[in-house]
């Protein structure tokens, strides 16, 4: 109906009384900011237990696992599965299980007290418990073909994508041990390992510089950085420069594999959360930051495994401490 004297619209109940516009829901019993695989089981396993639960999913859900192809390292799918499509049935079970899911991007926060309050550009969300599942990013070249052939021959993840690259020329960038222990293992797969450094030595510690040079499969190119990767539907060449001689090389290489780092996504709590000298936060127990309270999960504070499933193991141990912190303050 319409009032006479402003020509607004006036909503009406069915008995004729103005119905008030529906509130937004903003305080639950857990807040998860992230929604990769640590987020999601984190959400699983907090509904399943009778908690009211949010999950602030992000600009781009999903974590990294939307940005991989094939996965086929992950129990329970016989023929492998895309990365986002493990990623959406994933988002399904944790609403099935009654999380709450807000697809926004928290902006800041304040740990200071119980409720927890998380600002978002258009809401501020209160919990008695938070759990921290933002991730890591892998660092990258700044490339134009990198983010051409990302996922089609450039990879950040040897565990992960080594399989796919059977009897082919590949490239790892790095020099720590990351970079050693991503080259070593892609041997197993490889015909020549081509490891590009812009040093003239190694930054990894000597028991895997050892097993590096001993390797006959590693070739190194010492001072060198990469200027180009090349292909059509995948990666099929790299252009490499000698930054001591300017000369530049032409590889006919499948894969390129990144390994120079991971960025924490933990800016956003720096100065309320115990963080190390990379930004990964550091835990006190198990899965407990400095805050109590407050819970990490998954790459946010794993700079070991980086796995989707140990992410999402990270996430069970998160909620299952987030139940007996519930529990002993209820």
């Amino acid at each position: 109906m319409m009032a006479a004297d402003s020509g607004a619209t006036v909503l009406e109940d069915k008995d004729g009384a103005p119905k008030m516009p529906e509130r937004k829901k903003t305080k639950f019993d857990v807040v998860i900011i992230g929604a990769g695989p640590s987020g999601y089981t984190a959400g699983i396993y907090c509904s399943r237990a009778g908690y009211d639960t949010l999950i602030l999913s992000g600009i781009l859900p999903g974590g990294q696992l939307v940005n991989t192809t094939e996965v086929e390292n992950y129990p329970g799918f016989e023929n492998g599965i895309m990365g986002p499509d493990l990623m959406i049935e994933m988002r399904k079970q944790t609403q099935r299980m009654g999380t709450t899911i807000v697809d926004d991007e928290a902006i800041n926060v304040d740990f200071r007290q119980s409720p927890f309050k998380i600002l978002t550009g258009s809401e501020e969300y209160e919990g008695k418990a938070v759990i921290i599942a933002t991730g890591a990013n892998p660092r990258k070249l700044g490339l134009e073909g990198e983010q051409t052939f990302a996922g089609k021959g450039v990879s950040y993840c040897a565990t992960c994508d080594g399989p796919f690259f059977r009897n082919q020329e590949l490239i790892v960038v790095g020099g720590g041990d990351s970079a050693i222990e991503e080259a070593t293992f892609l041997t197993k797969f490889a015909t020549t390992v081509h490891l590009v450094h812009r040093r003239d030595e190694l930054r990894a510690s000597k028991v895997m510089q050892e097993r590096a040079f001993g390797n006959e499969k590693i070739k190194f190119h010492w001072d060198s950085q990469i200027m180009d990767i090349k292909g059509d539907q995948k990666v099929k060449q790299t252009v490499i420069k000698n930054i001591k001689t300017n000369e530049e090389t032409t590889l006919d290489v499948g894969g390129v594999f990144v390994a120079i780092g991971h960025v924490p996504n933990t800016q956003l709590f720096k100065n309320q959360i115990d963080l190390d000298e990379e930004g990964y936060i550091v835990l006190k127990n198990k899965t407990h930051t400095n805050i109590e309270g407050v819970f990490a999960a998954g790459d946010v504070h794993d700079r070991t495994y980086r796995q989707a499933i140990t992410a999402a193991g990270f996430g069970c141990m998160a909620a299952i401490d987030v139940d007996k912190y519930l529990t002993e303050k209820s």
